[in-house]
């Protein structure tokens, strides 16, 4: 399985934010090559990037951080946050991010993410499918919907998805069993695509091992990760 760590910038700056609240947001390093060169120091090969003020402003922000990443590192960026158009997905190749993800834009102007879809194909473009209580949730977590997220990823599989990255917006630990047989479930029911989870469901070494089982292809670490629940040196068997 691989391990993805997170990098969340806002204001060009590395923070964590819970659930997607941005008033939760904690600057934990200034410098988000910094952060990069860490980690691939570490073993990382792959890195989940968010531009947390592309989610704001509705469009991609912070491209030139993914430019000194790539230029500075051998991580393989996925990229998610404020891409809206077929410019700003433009902007985040050309930037050199080897994946992105579509979250709100697969509900919200489907025809726009299907025809991402169609001329980039199902490697390069990841579907973002985060849920409460199995319910989609979109603009960063913040607002529910009533769609179910399991027909949702079926759905998008039928039209050429292959990865998705699914965050459960579990906080309580009593209740993340729910969540491994969420992910259970969506992989019994679409077998062909390559899960990615993400969230508080990843917070120790024994969800990973989880995961692992369930089948899982990837894990995406961020907050446990920068508080210490997860240290880097326990992932180099993953790396």
């Amino acid at each position: 399985m691989r391990i993805i760590p997170t990098i969340e910038i806002k204001e060009g700056k590395c923070v964590s934010i819970t659930n997607g609240d941005f008033s939760t947001h904690k600057v934990y390093n200034e410098n988000p090559i910094e952060v990069a060169r860490e980690l691939e120091g570490a073993g990382m090969q792959y890195l989940h990037l968010v531009d947390l003020d592309g989610v704001k402003a509705n469009h991609i922000v912070n491209y030139k951080i993914i430019e000194q990443i790539t230029s500075k590192t051998n991580l393989k960026i996925d990229f998610v946050g404020g891409l809206k158009s077929n410019e700003d997905l433009h902007i985040a190749f050309n930037s050199g991010a080897k994946q992105i993800s579509g979250e709100n834009i697969a509900i919200n102007d489907p025809e726009t993410f299907e025809g991402w879809l169609s001329k980039y194909g199902g490697i390069k473009i990841m579907l973002g499918a985060n849920c409460n209580n199995e319910k989609f949730t979109g603009n960063g977590l913040q607002e529910d919907s009533d769609l179910d997220i399991i027909p949702f990823i079926r759905s998008y599989t039928s039209k050429g998805i292959k990865y998705v990255i699914c965050t459960d917006l579990v906080i309580d630990e009593p209740i993340l069993g729910a969540s491994f047989e969420l992910y259970k479930r969506i992989l019994q029911e679409s077998k062909d695509i390559k899960l990615i989870a993400s969230g508080n469901v990843v917070s120790s070494l024994d969800h990973i091992n989880i995961l692992e089982d369930l089948g899982c292809e990837g894990a995406i670490i961020g907050n446990a990760l920068y508080e210490g629940k997860i240290r880097l040196r326990d992932l180099e068997t993953y790396s």
